[in-house]
């Protein structure tokens, strides 16, 4: 029987790709759309990766230059302040989920582990008014894989008892990494090759 859930952020709780699109078109505006778009591909298929390994990607394999920690700081930072603009409109909340979340966080240990910037992400689950339902809110620039890991050494957590909710591959990675079960949500690509999939959370029950 499950009692620990590890929740993803975005695409689970908020939906916000169109909104982080946005925020990534903005800080790199000054390049090339072709340049930018590829961007925006290895954004969409990596969901669950960090802001800083995406900038570092767009320099690196996109662009072929070099970006110092600094520079990737800076961009980091311009796109959090976009964030924190944009992402702080309750209508952008995937009421599914939020219902589930509600009825639920008293039921069982509830974890964000997200992609998104720690800092950030607290501060839009404080805005959003969903922050009291979780036990942390952990996010980048720490590796997914890690903050999974550290969770469930702190709470000495049976892995047998904890799954993670996820909408991406690397989500799906960051369970397997950790050895606990994973249920894929709103990515029809992960509705496939035997993974557990929720369909819809008002049918959904562990």
């Amino acid at each position: 029987m499950l009692k620990t859930i590890f929740w993803d952020f975005d695409g689970v709780i908020l939906d916000s790709m169109a909104v982080r699109d946005f925020g990534f078109e903005q800080i790199f505006k000054a390049y090339e759309k072709s340049e930018v778009d590829a961007l925006l591909h290895f954004h969409r298929i990596n969901g669950g990766l960090s802001r800083y390994v995406k900038i570092r990607y767009f320099f690196n394999e996109i662009l072929n230059s070099e970006i110092s920690d600094e520079e990737v700081l800076n961009y980091a930072s311009r796109f959090s302040d976009i964030m924190k603009k944009e992402l702080i409109k309750k209508e952008n909340l995937i009421t599914e989920t939020v219902n589930y979340i509600k009825s639920n966080y008293d039921k069982y240990n509830f974890h964000i582990v997200s992609g998104s910037d720690q800092e950030e992400l607290r501060f839009l689950c404080k805005e959003l008014g969903v922050a009291q339902y979780f036990l942390t809110i952990n996010g980048s620039p720490t590796h997914k894989n890690i903050l999974v890991s550290r969770i469930l050494e702190t709470y000495n957590y049976s892995k047998s008892k904890c799954c993670l909710i996820g909408d991406s591959i690397n989500d799906l990675d960051a369970a397997n990494h950790n050895k606990i079960s994973f249920f894929g949500f709103n990515n029809q690509e992960l509705n496939k090759n035997d993974l557990s999939y929720i369909e819809n959370f008002s049918k959904f029950y562990f």
